[in-house]
């Protein structure tokens, strides 16, 4: 273990002398950047230095395991990232950055443990219980969609963006939805049912980009069924509306425009409009998903 933290002072002692000989440039080199998937168990945070402790498994070719001080840049984490945390992130480690090492891209795919430091949800903050807020979307085929096309069923809600390049992060979602829809279909009761994937990507998330996306899930591109899932997109305001609902927080990448930080957050509602269950992060499959639709349907008001 001795060996250990030394390697990763070593480590990190290098990175924090290249960055210094740089000339302590502020902007990210990504040219210089290389990114790796970590995954990890938060120990500690320090949110006015904006630094975590992480206890991360190997991250092969690169590092062994060890429990390590990351520095995380986006400010929407700290509600959410707490001791005790199971995370999936990308470290991205560039010399030509003052800060040399940091997590970023990431997700908590598990909540606390039995014995570990809770995770407070505000009761402003957790849905439970509560009505679904009214939205207006427009889904895959170009119509308008909102809670009124769920009524009576029990459903599902979560978030994504069709560029999303992380197998953890929206591919993982997208592909549990996927998974649930085809479960659904198979059922006799699939009328009772219903699914939505939210983009928080209006400039790029056009319907029929949508449209496109959930059929290559779904694996039938010329005829997609998209009876049981929907796929939706709206002017920013109106996701937003939806996403502080649920908990969600996203923002642009200042680093690179293109992408997100995001947390992961779906949400399952029963056919009286009131939120049942929620489900965080990823660390679920889409069974689990349609057992969950099961219990909310059979959910007495």
């Amino acid at each position: 273990m001795k060996q250990k933290i030394f390697l990763a002072a070593l480590i990190f002692s290098l990175l924090a002398l290249t960055a210094c000989s740089t000339g302590g440039s502020k902007e990210t080199s990504r040219a210089d950047a290389k990114t790796y998937d970590l995954k990890g168990k938060v120990i500690s945070v320090d949110r006015l230095k904006k630094k975590a402790t992480v206890e991360h498994k190997e991250i092969p070719g690169y590092m062994d395991a060890m429990t390590m001080d990351f520095k995380v840049r986006a400010d929407w984490v700290w509600e959410d990232l707490k001791p005790g945390s199971e995370i999936f992130a990308t470290l991205v480690v560039d010399p030509s950055d003052p800060d040399g090492y940091w997590l970023e891209n990431i997700a908590i795919s598990a909540l606390p443990g039995p014995g570990d430091s809770p995770t407070p949800l505000r009761p402003e903050d957790s849905p439970i219980g509560k009505k679904v807020v009214d939205f207006k979307l427009t889904d895959q085929d170009g119509k308008g969609i909102g809670p009124q096309k769920f009524v009576g069923k029990a459903w599902a809600l979560t978030f994504i963006y069709a560029q999303c390049p992380l197998p953890e992060f929206c591919i993982k979602m997208s592909r549990n939805f996927s998974d649930a829809a085809k479960l659904v279909m198979n059922l006799p009761e699939k009328s009772n049912y219903g699914l939505l994937s939210v983009s928080f990507d209006p400039a790029r998330d056009t319907p029929k980009k949508l449209r496109e996306y959930g059929a290559g899930y779904l694996g039938n591109t010329s005829k997609p069924d998209f009876s049981v899932w929907s796929l939706a997109v709206g002017k920013d305001p109106e996701v937003r509306k939806i996403a502080d609902f649920a908990g969600l927080r996203y923002e642009v990448d200042e680093t690179d425009k293109t992408k997100f930080n995001h947390s992961l957050r779906t949400l399952v509602i029963a056919p009286d409009g009131t939120v049942s269950a929620i489900l965080a992060g990823n660390d679920w499959v889409g069974s689990d998903l349609v057992t969950e639709l099961k219990s909310a349907f059979n959910k007495k008001p």
